[in-house]
């Protein structure tokens, strides 16, 4: 079996836990009540996702590079303004 590694979001959830998300792998989600937890079912999704790809014919996408997480401001637009300002954050 070909060895693959994938970037995952641990997203904190409002109840406590994490939603696990894998931005290659779109449809490829799952959940942990802790980090190390979300990580060992982010491991055992992926290998579902991929057997399921692979039965069906499709082509499993291979990460290109990892994910940039980055931060945004977005003002809110007075009617005023007439639109919104995004103001990326450096």
């Amino acid at each position: 079996m070909k060895q693959r590694t994938y970037s995952i979001v641990l997203e904190p959830e409002e109840g406590g836990g994490y939603a696990v998300t894998l931005p290659a792998l779109p449809g490829c989600f799952t959940q942990g009540k802790t980090v190390e937890e979300a990580m060992e079912r982010a491991a055992e999704a992926i290998g579902v996702h991929i057997a399921g790809l692979e039965a069906d014919g499709e082509a499993v996408p291979e990460e290109r590079e990892p994910p940039r997480l980055v931060t945004v401001t977005v003002a809110r637009p007075s009617a005023a303004d007439g639109g919104a300002a995004i103001c990326p954050d450096r």
